[in-house]
């Protein structure tokens, strides 16, 4: 696919976006962009498949997709760029591309007490990316997107210890650890009740010591491994981070 299609389908998705935003969100913001742009999974279908029922992976240009979105925040857009489950060499690859205009403002990935990312953080951090973290309690609904076992996060004797301490959930300590890591934080809840509790940790703070000892609970294994796309060409989970 060469560079103009890219340039299209971005186009194309800014657009879509933004027709399909409420009458309230465009008399609120009273603007006409998408405040924030993430390259993450594009396309009509999220895996499509052929008539056998094998995934059809596209051969994906990463650069040439993000020269696609710099042309949409230079056409005004867009205000900001991220990516979503970029390991360190394919940020290397946007980051060192030639006549680069714009650099990943996040990256958002897997990221809890049980799988801390530190590599990728500093990476992230040494380059001004701020790291997101999808999946921030460890907890998938999704079972085709998970590893074969995955210890239950919310139920770790240490967090819930910490909890009770700062009279706290697990969820929010395991919440708060990330924030004091400088890392934003994206937990997924239909619940009023537990939206609030997830807005309810800039009340409290963990010691160093605390930090510490919630790091060693790193186990340095994913929940989410998208194991159906481990043939992609880009697959980001072969690498070590």
């Amino acid at each position: 696919m060469n560079i103009g299609q890219h340039q299209t389908e971005a186009d194309d998705c800014c657009t879509v976006a933004l027709r399909q935003s409420s009458p309230e969100d465009i008399e609120i913001n009273k603007k006409n962009y998408i405040c924030f742009f993430l390259l993450s999974q594009p396309g009509d279908e999220i895996f499509p498949t052929d008539e056998n029922g094998n995934w059809i992976f596209h051969q994906t240009n990463l650069c040439a997709t993000w020269e696609a979105l710099e042309a949409c925040k230079d056409a005004g857009l867009v205000k900001s760029l991220g990516v979503s489950h970029f390991n360190r060499r394919q940020l290397e690859l946007i980051l060192n591309k030639p006549r680069l205009k714009y650099k990943p403002v996040c990256n958002q990935v897997e990221c809890h007490p049980y799988f801390t990312q530190r590599k990728l953080l500093e990476f992230c951090q040494q380059h001004d990316i701020l790291l997101v973290a999808f999946t921030p309690l460890g907890i998938s609904k999704d079972r085709d997107w998970l590893s074969t076992y995955s210890k239950p996060l919310l139920e770790d004797e240490l967090l819930n210890s910490l909890g009770k301490k700062y009279k706290k959930t697990a969820a929010q300590v395991a919440l708060r650890f990330n924030i004091q890591r400088g890392i934003a934080v994206i937990p997924k809840s239909f619940d009023p009740k537990i939206i609030k509790e997830n807005f309810q940790i800039f009340d409290f703070s963990l010691t160093t010591e605390e930090m510490k000892s919630i790091e060693t609970l790193n186990t340095d294994v994913r929940v989410v491994h998208l194991p159906m796309l481990s043939d992609h060409p880009e697959y980001p989970f072969h690498d070590e981070y």
